[in-house]
C-alpha cells in the first residue's frame, strides 16, 4: 500500500513539474523580445533564492524575501500589464484557434515572419529620403509584434515599397509624423507613437525622432531606422544603442546579417 502511494505521488510530482515547465516556457515565449523578459527572469531568480534560503532555514533572508514574494502578484500585474492584455486579447479572439502559425498552449495565433522582408526596398527608400532630407522613422518588428504601438497609429496594411514609404514621410503627408512599423513584408501602420528614451548620453544634436528610436529598441527587440531631416543622414538603433551616420550599404549589411 505504501509503495503504491509513493508511486502515485511520484507520478503526480512528475506531472506537476511538467505542467509547471510548460507554463514557464509559454510565459517566456509571451514576453520574449520585450524589456519584460529581464524582469521575468529576475522574479524567477528571486523566487528560487527564497526557496533555497527557506529550505536552509535562514530566518532573516526568508522573512525579507517572503515579504517581497507576498506583494509580487501586484507587482506582476503592474509590470506585465501590456503582456497580460495581449494574452487576454488573444484568448478572447475565436479566430486564433484556426491559425497554425504560432501557438500559446492550446491556442494558435498568427505572427508574421520577418525573414521575407524587402530589405533592398527599405534601404533604397531611406537613401532617397536622405538625399532629399526627408525625415523618417521606420521600426522593424521581430519577435515582439509591437501591437500596443501599432494601435496608436493609422493602419496601412500594405506591401513594402519605396514609393509608399516615401509618400508616407513626405512632409505634407498627414501620416509623416510618428513612426512606420513593419512586420515581415508588410507596412502595418504609420503615424505610430513610440516611447522616448530618457538616456542622458544621447547627443543634444539628436531630436525626438532619434530618442524615440532608442526608446522602442530599449523596450523591445525591434530595429529602428532614422533619416535625419536636418542633416540628411541615416542612422539605425538596435538594443538601445544608436549607430549614427551610416551609409546605405552599412544599413543593408546590418539588416541582411540580422534577418538572412
Amino acid at each position: 500500500m505504501l509503495l503504491v502511494e509513493l508511486f502515485s505521488l511520484r507520478i503526480v510530482d512528475i506531472i506537476d513539474i511538467l505542467l509547471f515547465a510548460i507554463l514557464l516556457y509559454e510565459i517566456y515565449n509571451l514576453v520574449k523580445g520585450t524589456a519584460a523578459i529581464r524582469i521575468f527572469i529576475g522574479i524567477i531568480a528571486v523566487y528560487l533564492i527564497w526557496k533555497v534560503v527557506k529550505t536552509f532555514q535562514m530566518q532573516l533572508l526568508t522573512e525579507i524575501l517572503g515579504q517581497f514574494i507576498s506583494v509580487g502578484v501586484i507587482a506582476l500585474i503592474v509590470v506585465f500589464q501590456p503582456e497580460i492584455r495581449q494574452f487576454l486579447l488573444l484568448v478572447g479572439n475565436t479566430r486564433i484557434i484556426k491559425n497554425q502559425r504560432k501557438r500559446f498552449l492550446f491556442w494558435h495565433f498568427k505572427l508574421n515572419d520577418p525573414v521575407n522582408m524587402s530589405i533592398d526596398k527599405i534601404v533604397k527608400a531611406c537613401q532617397k529620403m536622405a538625399e532629399t532630407k526627408t525625415g523618417a522613422l521606420i521600426v522593424i518588428a521581430q519577435q515582439n509584434e509591437l501591437a500596443q504601438y501599432i494601435s496608436t497609429g493609422q493602419a496601412v496594411e500594405a506591401k513594402i515599397s519605396e514609393v509608399i514609404l516615401e509618400t508616407i514621410f513626405f512632409k505634407n503627408s498627414p501620416l509623416h509624423d510618428g513612426a512606420v512599423i513593419i512586420i515581415g513584408d508588410n507596412i502595418k501602420a504609420a503615424r505610430c507613437i513610440l516611447p522616448v528614451s530618457n538616456k542622458s548620453n544621447i547627443p543634444s544634436c539628436y531630436g525626438l525622432r532619434h530618442r524615440a528610436a532608442v526608446g522602442i529598441t530599449e523596450k523591445s527587440d525591434a530595429i529602428a531606422i532614422i533619416v535625419s531631416e536636418e542633416r540628411g543622414d541615416i542612422a539605425y538603433c538596435y538594443e538601445g544603442t544608436l549607430y549614427p551616420e551610416i551609409s546605405p550599404s552599412d544599413l543593408s549589411n546590418f539588416l541582411e546579417s540580422l534577418f538572412k
